[in-house]
């Protein structure tokens, strides 16, 4: 039984920083992806960043060169340091986890002020 539970999120206000925690539970958590979905009101959920079991890489379009996404592989954990935020960054992001299936952490706001 996988596990995800999210931290960090919260208010900040344009162009500030915020850090995203994701702490997976379940076996061989290490050699599959993690990663990033955000949804906005009225939106459909989008990708945010993915990090494979490799360290391999992917982000949304519109997060490039803002956003980065790391995992700690000790501590089964990923990150999300969000930098130069802006109020379309706005929404509940999601912690994902893919084994043979699709998971889901409950989500954690994030709220950034104009």
């Amino acid at each position: 039984q996988v596990q995800l539970v999210e931290s960090g999120g919260g208010l900040v206000q344009a162009g500030g920083s915020l850090r995203l925690s994701c702490a997976a539970s379940g076996s061989n958590i290490r050699i599959n992806s993690l990663g990033w979905y955000r949804q906005a009101p009225g939106k459909q959920r989008e990708l945010v960043a993915v990090i494979t079991g490799a360290g391999t890489t992917t982000y949304g379009g519109s997060v490039k060169g803002r956003f980065t996404v790391s995992r700690d592989n000790a501590k089964n954990t990923v990150y999300l340091q969000m930098n130069s935020l802006k109020p379309e960054d706005t929404a509940v992001y999601y912690c994902w986890y893919r084994n043979y299936k699709d998971n889901w952490g409950l989500g954690t706001q994030v709220t950034v002020s104009s």
